[in-house]
């Protein structure tokens, strides 16, 4: 299989662990945030996925897709993997709650929709 065949996968992760940062942080405020230590470390896991599968689509994919920030994605992947005793959690949060929005707007055209649940 070639690294490009995989990117469709990559790309499906990063959505579903951007989604899955909306949804943790919808209606959220940054004090609430910033009391809950199990949300942050919630937030943190969800981005290393992010990064990691950034890091690993096709450098085709990166050259298609330069509205993708992928370099970015990953040196935050890689901040909060090696660097987890100077993680910022106020710019963590505005990562979860200003960039991920942006992200899933540029990562849902990339993928097909969901197959439906209902038969004909």
């Amino acid at each position: 299989m070639q690294r490009e065949d995989r990117d469709p996968g990559y790309v499906w992760d990063m959505l579903d662990a951007a989604r899955t940062i909306r949804t943790f942080t919808i209606d959220v405020t940054l004090e609430a945030y910033l009391g809950d230590r199990k949300l942050q470390l919630a937030v943190e896991r969800a981005i290393e996925i992010i990064g990691e599968a950034a890091r690993l689509v096709s450098p085709t994919f990166k050259v298609q897709h330069l509205e993708i920030p992928s370099q970015q994605i990953v040196s935050q992947r890689n901040v909060l993997a090696h660097e987890y005793g100077e993680i910022n959690q106020e710019r963590i949060w505005l990562v979860a709650t200003r960039r991920i929005p942006e992200l899933i707007g540029q990562l849902e055209p990339l993928l097909p929709p969901a197959p439906s649940d209902t038969l004909d």
